[in-house]
């Protein structure tokens, strides 16, 4: 009984901070993630990221850049708690059968993915929407969406939950990959840390902690990132008759014919410039709220 509430509290905890690394992490990557949205699903608007950026505050001002930011701040939070819920869960685990607080490398890779995919049922709907609204400009004549709750309407009115889902697929092989990468680095660099000075986990200073966030956000990028172009190309496009790709693998096959290889890494420079300030934030509040809560 009193494991069972030890693991409870230890759970809420986890959750808590998280949802303060989940709020960190889109108020520092949202500017990023915006142009690298538009850098995705709109090849034939922008040429690059300086005219991305040029171009979203000609039409739309500073507003432009934190377009769809009312989904992820609450989507976001929930996502990330939900990723160090079952991070920390299945930590906790392999340490029991390790006999040992150290994973090994492998062990920390299928954390992080069991994380992902924990994760991807959440972040799936909450990304779609944030993408089709961060891809409308404020010159458009009629904005299709009037925000979050408009947005979520439609869809579900005319396609259900699966026009909700839309893109769930590579989502799931992004978040996957994304995070056991993410999560690999990221604690593999903790680990070597503790080891290394003897001191316990809390009292790795915070610009470490800063480091070995962005470290993560570029290990899960630089190794997940084409899918992430198929998955925002999905979730931006038509429905019905208009779609104009028929599933991820038509998607793959038409950016390659049309862009070559360099297709899949389109807007890959503001994801990577986003990629150091978004997870520093993300694990800089994870681990302050983590020990604030005790």
């Amino acid at each position: 009984m009193d494991d069972s509430g030890g693991g409870a509290a230890r759970a809420v905890k986890d959750c808590l901070a998280g949802s303060v690394g989940g709020v960190a992490q889109v108020l520092a990557g949202q500017p990023f993630d915006t142009v690298k949205v538009r850098l995705q699903t709109q090849p034939d608007v922008y040429r690059g990221t300086v005219d991305a950026v040029r171009k979203t505050l000609q039409s739309d001002g500073p507003g432009g850049f934190y377009k769809g930011t009312t989904t992820p701040l609450v989507g976001v939070g929930l996502c990330v708690s939900i990723q160090f819920l079952v991070m920390e869960y299945m930590k906790r685990t392999f340490a029991r059968v390790n006999g040992a607080p150290a994973l090994t490398p492998a062990q920390l890779y299928v954390a992080g993915a069991t994380a992902g995919v924990a994760n991807s049922v959440v972040s799936g709907p909450v990304e779609h929407i944030r993408v089709r609204l961060q891809v409308q400009t404020a010159g458009a004549a009629a904005p299709q969406y009037r925000g979050p709750l408009d947005c979520i309407r439609q869809i579900y009115r005319a396609h259900g939950l699966r026009g909700i889902y839309r893109g769930q697929a590579p989502t799931v092989l992004r978040e996957l990959n994304g995070y056991g990468m993410y999560f690999l680095a990221y604690e593999a660099l903790v680990q070597r840390t503790v080891e290394a000075t003897g001191r316990p986990r809390a009292e790795i200073p915070s610009a470490l902690v800063c480091a070995y966030g962005a470290a993560a956000g570029f290990a899960m990028w630089l190794t997940s990132y084409p899918i992430d172009v198929v998955k925002s190309r999905m979730q931006t496009d038509g429905f019905g008759p208009a779609r104009a790709y028929a599933g991820s693998a038509d998607c793959v096959r038409k950016i390659l014919a049309r862009d070559g290889v360099r297709g899949l890494f389109r807007g890959l420079t503001p994801c990577l410039l986003r990629a150091a300030p978004a997870n520093a934030a993300t694990f800089v509040g994870f681990e302050l709220a983590l020990r604030a809560l005790g």
